[in-house]
């Protein structure tokens, strides 16, 4: 039996203010491809199916779209659980409906111990899901003292422990944030104060772990309890990350084989750093020049409109940061006289893109002269 593991889908994602869909839709149509070569016989979501509760239309079509192609036209068996992005309840509307389709939604923390029973070829695979959930959801629903997250977890967890088959390979899914992971900006903090984690010590006799919430491929305690990752990267500090999604190979012994398989975004996120000059000259022959780009300027004078002269290269510079203009030492304010100078630079750039000529010797003497005396009635007010 093979599986594939995926999650953090995150659909209706906004990147500083621009709309992913399209860039969604484009993995998540490699994602069929690879369930199509790697003759995927079932696929695991663990959870931030959606990217907020009250998802926007255009993503619920588009995961109609995809739970289309799989459970009805290639009539394979998906079982998602919620993750702390999602809406539960929302999420699992129609959801008893839906198991006669191949679709189970994992939402119903009542539920968490009853698992689902997968039997392909001959082999028998119980899978169980915890969907999110906080210690105060925990508390409530079983009337048990958990006082974090790492008691709330370690609680369901020995419970599924304690009620699986004996003999059949289980595999349990969970929306957690697991000990010692590497976690990403993109992710939305389950609690405040850091209390979040949970130990993988429990999870251990499994024999695969399906995670989800970070967003970097990773795994922890084993290479079974294991993060897939995101489908795409949501933040700059994901840029170096290589998404994809996991396959596992398993028989009535366990697991057999793990690997992951990367997802190719229709544009990379990036980072660039550099004088503005260079990064122009570079950007004329970028081959990748509609990538998501954050740019660090090293120019330590001031530039006019910094954004529309990148924006004529790379025309996705989402985040501008320049490090160049600011001083290493205390607060890292600009002293004054950088900053007079930094003035005189500006309006010298203005000068020559208004006029297309540069300012004379003597201009640009009156203009310094002017910015003195405004900054020495300024200091006298």
């Amino acid at each position: 039996m093979r599986l594939l593991h995926t999650a953090d889908w995150h659909l209706g994602r906004l990147f500083h203010n621009l709309s992913l869909l399209e860039d969604q839709r484009h993995v998540l149509n490699q994602l069929i491809e690879i369930i199509d070569r790697e003759n995927v016989d079932a696929v695991l979501i663990a959870g931030d199916i959606y990217d907020r509760s009250v998802p926007p239309s255009a993503a619920v079509t588009l995961l109609d779209e995809v739970l289309h192609a799989l459970c009805e036209v290639r009539k394979l068996p998906v079982i998602m659980i919620s993750g702390n992005h999602d809406g539960a309840e929302r999420l699992r509307f129609g959801a008893r409906h839906l198991r006669q389709a191949g679709l189970h939604i994992l939402s119903d923390l009542a539920e968490f111990a009853t698992p689902v029973t997968l039997t392909i070829d001959g082999i028998e695979v119980d899978i169980f899901g915890i969907p999110y959930a906080d210690p105060e959801h925990v508390r409530s629903q079983f009337n048990v003292e958990v006082r974090d997250f790492d008691a709330a977890h370690r609680y369901l967890v020995e419970q599924i422990s304690e009620r699986r088959h004996a003999t059949r390979p289980c595999i349990l899914m969970s929306h957690c944030f697991v000990d010692g992971g590497s976690a990403s900006d993109s992710e939305r903090p389950l609690t405040l104060g850091g209390a979040e984690s949970v130990a993988w010590e429990p999870m251990q006799g499994f024999d695969y772990v399906a995670l989800g919430h970070l967003h970097g491929p990773q795994y922890r305690g084993g290479e079974h309890i294991r993060y897939s990752g995101s489908l795409l990267k949501y933040s700059f500090s994901e840029a170096s990350q290589r998404k994809g999604v996991t396959l596992l190979d398993v028989d009535a012994s366990g697991i057999k084989h793990i690997e992951q398989i990367p997802l190719i975004p229709s544009r990379e996120v990036r980072v660039l750093e550099g004088e503005m000059d260079a990064l122009i000259a570079q950007g004329r022959t970028d081959a990748q020049a509609d990538d998501y780009l954050l740019v660090r300027l090293t120019d330590r004078h001031a530039i006019l409109d910094p954004m529309g002269k990148l924006r004529e290269v790379y025309p996705n510079v989402l985040h501008l940061e320049k490090p160049g203009m600011l001083e290493a030492r205390g607060t890292q304010q600009l002293d004054r006289e950088r900053l007079r100078f930094d003035a005189l630079d500006m309006f010298s750039d203005f000068f020559t893109q208004t006029s297309g000529d540069a300012m004379s010797d003597k201009q640009a003497s009156a203009m310094a002269e002017l910015i003195s005396q405004l900054q020495r009635d300024e200091a006298q007010e």
